[in-house]
């Protein structure tokens, strides 16, 4: 394991006022990956930014586990739409749309 792409959870948790119970939490409901090496847990690093999120649903908007993964779902499905609507936009734009 490369160290430095993984982040130790202790760190998150002094850095971010959470208990370990949370990230156990997430990952329980399937919306964080924890590695487990030696007793020691860490995440990606390259997760670290919707982990932030996910942080701060349950700490400003005081949301449970539940509700933090519906959200992040939600989020995800805008992402999608969005993506597609572009792509529309572009056939339309090129005239690939109605011909």
């Amino acid at each position: 394991m490369a160290k430095k792409n993984y982040i130790f959870i202790e760190t998150l948790c002094l850095h971010y006022q959470v208990d370990e119970p949370f990230f156990e939490a997430l990952q329980h409901a399937g919306l964080v990956e924890i590695l487990d090496q030696e007793g020691a847990k860490y995440v990606q690093q390259e997760k670290l930014s919707e982990l932030e999120k996910m942080i701060r649903l349950h700490q400003e908007l005081n949301l449970n586990i539940e509700g933090i993964d519906v959200v992040m779902n939600l989020l995800d499905r805008i992402k999608l739409l969005q993506k597609e609507m572009n792509t529309l936009k572009n056939k339309l734009h090129f005239g690939e749309i109605g011909e």
